[in-house]
């Protein structure tokens, strides 16, 4: 075997987490294939000669490379199409074991594996990029400060300090005991769902979490149906208002979004809709929704044959 093929087996058995990683990063699959794939050209380039350990040393180049595109966003941010959400990485509602074909492709299996809520994703979104990497690198992949502190050009004591303030947004932004049943998470979900075809607004408040979240991304082509909602009443008069008709005219269903229970709504075959729930004490306490046409048809959506 050639140095070459060599290295290429290496970095294949790290691409999976390489791709964990960058998603965390940047809240994009298509930019964290990129990232993913400037790293692989940086080892080809260069090779691994006096790099004692290769997964340690693929992370913080990927992680560099990450951070160069979340200050590039920054510098030249696109065009506010409202309300912003990351890409949802959608699986089969069962357990793959319980399916003998089908679901997402391999790479996106390694990011389901250790699932981040898309909860979590919109806040690490509103993190500067050096309190992100700091927060991502040490609290989702326990790199230690020492070599964190390196690729964002800080001490390490300096490093700890972001990844502190990171870490006390994120803990007054995300629900502090998202419940982790995933049957007791669908019971919700489907409550909900059940309320909204009903239009009961009473059951649709029950449900529903007093200070709730519904975001609500249209991208480009619908960016007038992008939104933030807030509060039980106002989720459920929205409910009530863009979704109990939907429902009677599309096919939806069961899903897990980032980990989590989480539908799609198709029309036709075509995904049109992918929708994230963040179930907490019983209750919705945030719903993440995807209608991005153009998003929607570049990410990996599962439609199951079934409802």
């Amino acid at each position: 075997m050639s140095d070459s093929q060599w290295l290429a087996e290496q970095f294949e058995a790290y691409r999976g987490h390489l791709r964990g990683v960058a998603y965390r990063m940047l809240g994009s699959l298509a930019d964290a294939d990129d990232a993913v794939q400037d790293t692989w050209l940086r080892l080809s380039r260069g090779g691994a000669d006096g790099v004692e350990n290769l997964g340690g040393w693929l992370t913080t180049v990927c992680a560099r490379v990450c951070l160069n595109m979340l200050r590039s966003r920054a510098r030249h941010p696109e065009d506010p199409a409202g309300t912003s959400l990351p890409d949802p990485v959608i699986g089969p509602a069962a357990a793959p074991e319980a399916r003998p074909a089908g679901g997402p492709p391999p790479d996106e299996q390694a990011v389901l594996a250790d699932s981040v809520g898309l909860a979590l994703l919109v806040v690490l979104d509103t993190l500067a990029p050096a309190e992100r990497l700091a927060f991502v690198l040490h609290d989702m992949f326990d790199l230690p400060f020492g070599e964190i502190a390196p690729v964002i050009g800080r001490t390490p004591a300096a490093a700890r300090q972001l990844a502190s303030r990171a870490r006390r947004r994120v803990s007054g932004a995300v629900p502090a005991t998202p419940d982790r049943d995933p049957a007791r998470q669908r019971r919700v979900v489907d409550a909900f769902l059940a309320a909204a075809r009903e239009g009961d607004f009473d059951a649709l408040v029950e449900v529903l979490d007093p200070g709730v979240v519904l975001r609500i991304d249209g991208g480009r082509r619908y960016r007038a149906a992008s939104m933030t909602v807030r509060g039980s009443e106002a989720v459920a008069r929205q409910a009530l208002t863009g979704l109990s008709s939907l429902l009677g005219a599309v096919d939806v269903h069961a899903a897990q979004v980032n980990g989590a229970a989480g539908i799609v709504v198709s029309r036709r075959g075509q995904p049109i809709t992918v929708m994230g729930f963040t179930v907490a004490g019983g209750r919705i306490a945030e719903i993440d929704s995807v209608a991005d046409p153009d998003r929607l048809a570049r990410i990996a959506v599962i439609v199951p044959d079934g409802g």
